[in-house]
């Protein structure tokens, strides 16, 4: 069945891209795109450290292609890096940077990390962010700590579709504590914004009896400036003869 090849193919993707991502931790890493091609499979991995990920002289591409053609059974992986252009508004980075800040300072700093970041990813233009913090932070019990900030849809297909969302792990002396991270972006088309479209205002000028539209006046004036010219060129004829005429005199009578 055709479905079953397509589930197949989605499964190695979602498979891969979780592989990557293990390797890749502490990177920046954002996501994967596998892609089929002539000459084999084009592997797409989208980070804002791009030197982290290639390494030196590009050992860690050449370690995670060998990787990939053992594990997965790819023939021809080829891996291109690209990089993430606005860091605080995808939101894999932003989780994985919060885990890895946690890890690195332990929870008694948890709430400056969280409003911090907050701040970035409004700072970077997004409608809405929340960030949700489960685990023993800062003490033995276990709680969900919530910091919002903005604008953001929690149902429909704009929440399913148009919010971003991810989700990290961090691993402390107390347990893990579990980051998810939802970030509305500024592109989103919302169902709720309506563009009012102003008809078209015709004018429709009255024109009085006895009066000639503005057109044919214009007309008018035209031809008379024409004309004037002609006039004085004649004037100037008559003078002419009349002086010759003069210059000529009566005849006398000898």
């Amino acid at each position: 069945m055709i479905e079953h090849k397509f589930v197949a193919e989605k499964l190695k993707e979602f498979r891969v891209q979780e592989f990557i991502k293990s390797n890749l931790k502490n990177a920046g890493f954002s996501h994967a795109k596998l892609q089929k091609t002539p000459l084999g499979e084009k592997i797409t991995v989208f980070t804002s450290h791009p030197g982290l990920v290639v390494g030196r002289k590009g050992e860690n591409i050449k370690k995670m292609t060998q990787l990939l053609k053992e594990r997965f059974g790819l023939e021809n992986p080829q891996i291109e890096i690209s990089e993430v252009e606005q860091v605080n508004l995808d939101a894999d980075i932003v989780a994985e940077r919060i885990a890895s800040t946690l890890e690195r300072f332990g929870s008694s700093k948890f709430k400056a990390v969280g409003h911090k970041t907050m701040a970035d990813v409004i700072g970077a233009g997004a409608l809405g962010v929340e960030i949700l913090m489960s685990g023993k932070i800062p003490g033995s019990r276990a709680k969900i700590w919530r910091f919002y900030q903005g604008y953001l849809k929690k149902c429909g297909d704009v929440a399913l579709v148009g919010v971003r969302k991810a989700y990290a792990s961090a691993l402390l002396k107390t347990g893990i504590v579990g980051v998810q991270v939802r970030i509305m972006p500024p592109d989103i088309i919302l169902p709720d914004k309506v563009k009012l479209i102003e008809p078209p205002v015709e004018v429709v000028e009255e024109v009085k009896e006895g009066k000639e539209p503005d057109d044919k006046k214009g007309k008018e004036k035209e031809e008379k400036k024409e004309e004037k010219p002609n006039k004085k060129k004649s004037k100037s004829k008559k003078k002419e003869v009349e002086e010759t005429n003069e210059d000529k005199g009566p005849k006398s009578d000898e």
